[in-house]
């Protein structure tokens, strides 16, 4: 059962998971050999991790449009849809290069450039991520990204059909750390990417961790988390459906509900335990509201702002009488819903914005995935000669300030 504490009892320290060496050895291992030996070690890695005999690695054409067939025209209707909404929000971040002159003749400016290859990991474990399709490939076709690769161990026909939808460009049946070594490295069949992004269990965390500098990633998530923030006027029911919507996800997944309302948290601890019965995956949604669940008293609602910034959440949802006066407080949190009929679930899959989001307290200092992410950024300067003399006293004497009289050479040679 959820445990029921009051503030001050509350101690906020749960550390980021330490990879346990075995791990860390067993991706290096497989990294190298993936480097070595290309697609037969994909071939071995699948049969040995996933059961699967690999004729062929990439999927072809007609697999996608016999996805599109099997998975029928209402599925259709809803991934556009959501495709739509995604599109909408993320064409917005898209940013343009400047230039401008401060005078003199000097040009100075900034070139927004589309990453040419990215590589987005989908998972294929204990459930099928469709939606994680279109969170990661939307951002990166709005972008400009010349090629999308999708790699999946078990490419399901709602994932392809999602793909299509997306703009993948290609997709391969390769998944874990190998997958991740193919798209930081290639092999004669998967392309190298220039950038990897998409969650994934312990091993291809670490593998995103050991690849990093041969290619970019977007960040190393921990479990799925959310807080939600409640007063009096809410149904138990939707806020305890709403916290086992995230521990369905992993045992190791936080949900925490912060309220003023001693009743409103007994009631929503009567109600999850009413509610885990019925759930599919309720001996993973059990694990994770007895490890990690909590519900937080606090005196006054307001006071759950300070909780909530320093937790930082991945989720933070907002069912208060004034939801957007509190949203002006909250400084680290991932995505946040508003009001009583957000939740969190609208944007795991439809709303817009996107669901790959900052875990463990990252919040603090990092963001949602967007547009950025598939872009990179050149920077130009350009100086006649003229302004180049005039500042060319100050830059010497700042280079012979370091010790680096290289440098301050480097300008004095120009005026001589």
């Amino acid at each position: 059962m959820i445990k029921i504490i009051t503030a001050s009892q509350y101690s906020h320290k749960r550390e980021r998971a330490v990879i346990p060496p075995d791990v860390s050895e067993a991706v290096r291992k497989i990294i190298a050999d993936v480097r070595a030996r290309g697609d037969a070690a994909l071939r071995e890695y699948a049969k040995k991790f996933d059961g699967i005999e690999l004729e062929r690695l990439e999927v072809s054409e007609e697999d996608f449009e016999e996805a599109s067939r099997v998975v029928g025209q209402r599925y259709i209707e809803i991934l556009t849809k959501s495709a739509e909404n995604i599109r909408a929000f993320h064409s917005r971040q898209l940013r343009e290069g400047f230039m401008f002159s401060p005078g003199g003749g000097v040009i100075l400016g900034q070139r927004v450039i589309p990453l040419e290859r990215v590589g987005l990991y989908v998972p294929g474990g204990t459930a099928s991520y469709p939606s994680s399709v279109l969170m990661n490939a939307i951002p990166a076709k709005i972008a400009g990204c010349a090629e999308i690769v999708v790699a999946t161990p078990r490419p399901s026909a709602q994932i392809m059909a999602a793909a299509k939808i997306a703009g993948v460009t290609r997709m391969f049946r390769i998944g874990g750390a190998q997958a991740i070594a193919a798209l930081a490295y290639g092999t004669e069949t998967v392309p190298k990417v220039d950038k990897i992004t998409g969650p994934g269990n312990v091993y291809v965390a670490e593998a995103k961790r050991q690849v990093y500098g041969d290619a970019g990633i977007d960040m190393i998530a921990g479990p799925s988390e959310i807080l939600i923030i409640a007063d009096k006027n809410n149904f138990a029911s939707h806020i305890a459906a709403d916290m086992l919507a995230q521990a369905e996800h992993d045992k190791d997944a936080t949900a925490i509900l912060i309220t003023n309302s001693r009743r409103v948290a007994n009631s929503v601890s009567r109600e999850i335990e009413l509610q885990i019965e019925g759930l599919e995956r309720r001996g993973i949604a059990r694990e994770a509201i007895d490890k990690n669940g909590a519900i937080i008293i606090v005196r006054s609602i307001n006071d759950a702002v300070s909780i909530a910034n320093e937790i930082a959440p991945e989720h933070l949802e907002i069912c208060v009488d004034e939801p957007f006066e509190m949203m002006t407080k909250i400084r680290n949190a991932g995505s946040i819903f508003i009001g009583r009929n957000s939740p969190e679930a609208l944007g795991d899959y439809y709303a817009g914005p996107n669901h790959v989001l900052p875990t463990m307290g990252t919040a603090r200092f990092s963001s949602p995935l967007s547009v950025d992410d598939f872009v990179k950024k050149s920077q130009f300067i350009y100086y006649p000669a003229g302004k180049l003399f005039e500042a060319s006293k100050d830059i010497e004497d700042f280079a012979k300030s370091e010790g680096l009289t290289a440098h301050a050479r480097s300008i004095s040679i120009r005026r001589e």
